[in-house]
């Protein structure tokens, strides 16, 4: 019960500081400046991305994907005193939490929901199917796993949220690929690029941090 109060205040700021920055980039996307009458008419905006393109799906999921990252790196916080666990965990809310923002607010541009009745991963070619324990989607802990880690303290604490930060991270870098690959917009390719770079790099952080601790990923 006290590990849940002590994370459910940093996710409602981070959900507030999510809101702020998709608004301020829907203010910014939309912003032009004054034309003078001999200046060109500005050109057309493009349009939104279709509702089952991989632009869109990439957002609704990676979204979903990140806000768990969020959580599970606010619980560790928390749980542990050890100060490269906690310096991790405050970059990848920083990170993943700015990110979720950019991604809301592109949905929210584009007119689109951010949730769908549809599979997670379809615009992928994946048919994964939710299980029922909390895992949305590949790489996601359990709710028993999130127990857990609220459970844990000190070392114990510190090697759970590395092992199932780096299947998080595994599953996302693969998500990140796919769009990048995929996607029909410069801004989702390029998001998603930058995502695997920064995620692969996190996955090798963490491996060394492991070892530090005497266990591995698996």
């Amino acid at each position: 019960m006290k590990a849940a109060a002590r994370t459910s205040r940093p996710l409602l700021l981070a959900g507030g500081a999510v809101l702020l920055l998709a608004l301020a980039l829907i203010a910014l996307t939309f912003a032009r400046p004054s034309a003078s009458a001999s200046a060109p008419a500005a050109s057309a905006p493009a349009a939104a991305p279709a509702e089952g393109s991989a632009d869109v799906g990439f957002a609704r999921d990676m979204a979903v994907h990140h806000q768990q990252a969020v959580e599970m790196s606010f619980i560790v916080r928390d749980r542990t005193s050890d100060e490269a666990v906690r310096r991790l965990a405050f970059d990848i809310i920083n990170t993943q939490a700015n990110q979720r923002g950019m991604l809301l607010g592109w949905l929210d541009l584009w007119g689109r929901p951010i949730s769908s009745p549809g599979a997670p991963m379809a615009w992928m070619g994946h048919s994964f199917t939710p299980r029922g324990d909390g895992a949305l989607m590949p790489g996601m802990a359990t709710d028993a796993e999130l127990d857990g880690l609220r459970a844990a303290e000190g070392r114990k604490a510190e090697v759970l949220f590395l092992r199932l930060m780096t299947v998080h991270h595994k599953a996302g870098a693969d998500m990140a690929s796919a769009a990048a690959s995929s996607a029909g917009t410069d801004v989702i390719r390029n998001l998603a690029a930058g995502m695997v770079r920064s995620q692969q790099s996190e996955i090798a952080l963490m491996a060394d941090m492991l070892r530090e601790r005497g266990a591995s990923a698996s």
